[in-house]
């Protein structure tokens, strides 16, 4: 059931929001070229590896260019990209992941692969039985400012509690956190 309404629900998003996925993606290319999105290897439901798509937000060849964590004051994040990152527009284009498969409208965000090595291997085990998400637990409720033990922390919440009301309750705080009309 969760997947027939992922598949349903992604494919209307992306319908109604083409209109911004359009205007986006031509005001990355027109600032900083092409490619518009950027893909990144993450892992998935039984751990599978997956590509993530997001609009690219930083310059070309970022990874070039230096070896920062990604932060709100990274000289490499385009004019463009502060925008889209701080509107979380960066991250529509994860609904096509939805759409095939790879990921879920909620779950857990999904973790590169260099993180599997911060789990216990029931954990993993655990973490990897629910399909990634687009917003999860973590974003719902603190968004950007979780440290790592939280989000962990929470996306095996999620792992051991995930439910139909679970996933309203998250859909609704990740929009109330979305336009600034607070987190529950």
């Amino acid at each position: 059931m969760k997947r027939l309404m992922d598949m349903l629900l992604s494919l209307a998003a992306l319908a109604v929001l083409s209109p911004v996925l359009v205007a986006t993606a031509a005001a990355i290319a027109l600032e900083s070229g092409r490619p518009v999105l950027f893909r990144q290897a993450r892992l998935g439901l039984a751990g599978r590896e997956f590509p993530m798509l997001k609009f690219r937000s930083m310059v070309k060849d970022a990874a070039s260019i230096g070896p920062w964590h990604t932060a709100s004051d990274d000289p490499r994040i385009t004019r463009v990209g502060r925008f889209i990152r701080r509107t979380s527009i960066d991250e529509l284009p994860q609904l096509l992941n939805v759409f095939t498969g790879d990921m879920s409208l909620v779950g857990p965000r999904p973790d590169v692969p260099a993180q599997r090595s911060l789990y216990s291997e029931a954990d993993w085990a655990l973490r990897c039985s629910v399909r990634p998400g687009i917003t999860g637990l973590s974003q719902a409720l603190l968004r950007s400012d979780a440290t790592p033990e939280q989000r962990l922390a929470l996306d095996l919440r999620y792992a051991r509690e995930h439910s139909l009301w679970l996933d309203l309750k998250i859909v609704a705080w990740t929009l109330g956190r979305l336009t600034g009309r607070g987190s529950n």
